[in-house]
């Protein structure tokens, strides 16, 4: 893997600052009450070599300037704090638990691990990640590798191209994988309209514009100061992000999701947040029903309340460029995709009911999102993060935050995976489940696609949700019904490759 190697150096030799300062975003990651990491767990399909594992990682992360930096308080700038990079000790990062490879639940086993993982930070003398190798048979892989990295190093989009920039292609071991594309809308261009149509269209389009970003500000700041979701089953209580986690995910078909969004005229955003409606709904009318005396009432009736305000907080990339980069892109010098946290968060209304047409379930998610892609909602609340926390400090911002995700009720994020087979020395992946904790939410629900898989991923409290399971059973019984609906109405289904539109 030479040629990561040398990409990395020249990352490293192009930095403008070697000694940069954390970014708002990062600082707001580690004040008191929005302390948040990401833990990625990845299925292999042979037994791991922790030697080769680790000599892989030697080769790649203590190279690349977050995975060889600590955060430390700059003294000549009143406190400031910057990464300074240090050697790396791999033996500090790389963890090989004891255990029994016989055991009678591994996967029982592994989610008990990775919970654990939980109750305890990283280390802030150590660079911020660690890389759990787990050789236990699972139901879905013959071994796991549990990947800790806190927030303020990077996003998601981040991450996903540092880890295609590792990896290999499994067909063909020398070859990169794929970087995945998305292209952007494009919408109708001057030529086909008339210049005055076109300019009455600009300037709707400015006027509506201005009109929802204003609406969703308002909401945002009255989220902030007294606008409550409804107390519902899902929702945490106070001290929720200081509580041990549990991670589970399950694994369905991305070609049946496709479907869905090719039939609908829709992007996968729109098909994934549909089907997490319809699948809370239906998880929700279960747990209202448990109350309910008349067991056949709970079963086959409608048991939730009439009016329940219950919304997501959505992040957003702000890159230019939409979907996954190049590395080598995002870490240049004035990249337009730079490497970080570039996102906003924006708030989505659910709309938790038992409908008839289970497609309505999707048109109604695509009609939130279309308005959310037509207000500058993610840009406001990204570049307030960014005041506040040079106004009052991370620890102020970080008060602010907490606010609007505890009168909320949960997260959801979506991101866009390999389109091929990856392998990391010689060690093919089954599957990606990534997703983040110490927000103070009880659930985050994240969709990761993998070749022609899409994996649902979710962190939860268990003091509040104690039967994810049959969450996640709703999901996917909701994607199948969806699915089903599509194709018992005779819409057209036209055939994709593995492009992905997000």
């Amino acid at each position: 893997m030479e040629n990561t190697s040398s990409l990395l150096l020249n990352f490293e030799a192009e930095m403008e600052d070697p000694r940069p300062s954390l970014s708002p975003t990062g600082r707001l990651f580690h004040s008191p009450k929005f302390s948040c990491y990401i833990v990625v767990r990845m299925g292999c399909s042979t037994w791991i070599n922790p030697q080769v594992f680790s000599a892989g990682l030697k080769e790649h992360l203590p190279m690349h300037p977050r995975f060889s930096s600590i955060m430390v308080k700059d003294r000549n700038l009143c406190g400031k704090k910057r990464w300074i990079q240090v050697s790396v000790n791999m033996e500090d990062h790389v963890i090989v638990p004891n255990m029994d490879s016989d055991m009678e639940d591994a996967d029982k086993f592994v989610r008990d691990y990775i919970s654990h993982l939980t109750t305890s930070p990283l280390d802030l003398s150590k660079p911020l990640w660690e890389v759990h190798i787990v050789n236990v048979k699972t139901s879905d892989a013959e071994a796991v590798v549990v990947i800790r990295i806190h927030h303020s190093m990077g996003d998601g989009a981040s991450l996903m191209s540092l880890l295609l920039a590792c990896t290999r292609k499994t067909s063909d071991p020398d070859a990169l994988p794929s970087v995945p594309n998305q292209r952007k809308h494009q919408g109708s261009s001057s030529s086909d309209l008339s210049v005055f149509w076109w300019l009455l269209l600009a300037i709707w389009s400015a006027v509506t514009l201005i009109g929802n970003t204003f609406v969703d500000l308002v909401l945002f700041v009255a989220t902030i100061l007294f606008l409550k979701d409804t107390k519902t089953p899902i929702k945490g209580p106070p001290g929720v992000e200081l509580t041990a986690k549990r991670f589970l995910h399950r694994t369905v078909s991305l070609d049946h999701i496709k479907q869905v969004k090719n039939a609908m005229n829709m992007t996968i955003n729109d098909v994934v947040l549909g089907v997490t409606q319809a699948g809370l709904s239906q998880y929700l009318n279960y747990k209202y029903g448990e109350n309910e005396k008349d067991e056949g009432a709970k079963k086959k009736g409608n048991n939730l309340p009439k009016s329940i305000r219950l919304r997501a907080n959505i992040l957003v990339n702000l890159r230019s460029a939409a979907g996954i980069q190049d590395l080598a892109d995002m870490m240049a010098k004035k990249s337009k995709t730079k490497w970080g946290n570039r996102i906003g968060y924006v708030l989505v209304p659910f709309i938790i009911a038992l409908q008839d047409d289970p497609l309505d379930y999707v048109r109604g998610a695509k009609s939130h999102l279309d308005r959310k892609k037509h207000s500058l909602e993610a840009f406001c609340t990204y570049l307030c993060a960014n005041v506040l926390t040079k106004l009052i400090g991370a620890k102020g911002a970080g008060a602010v935050a907490h606010r609007v995700l505890c009168n909320s009720t949960l997260a959801f994020t979506n991101l866009i995976g390999p389109l091929e087979e990856i392998s990391y020395y010689g060690h093919p992946v089954t599957y990606i489940a990534p997703n983040v904790y110490g927000h103070p939410h009880a659930l985050h629900i994240h969709f990761q696609s993998y070749v022609d898989k899409m994996t649902i991923s979710l962190a939860v409290d268990p003091n509040v949700i104690p039967d994810p399971e049959k969450l996640l059973d709703d999901l996917e019984e909701s994607l199948q019904l969806i699915h089903d609906a599509v194709v018992e109405k005779g819409l057209n289904i036209a055939k994709e490759g593995r492009r992905s539109c997000v």
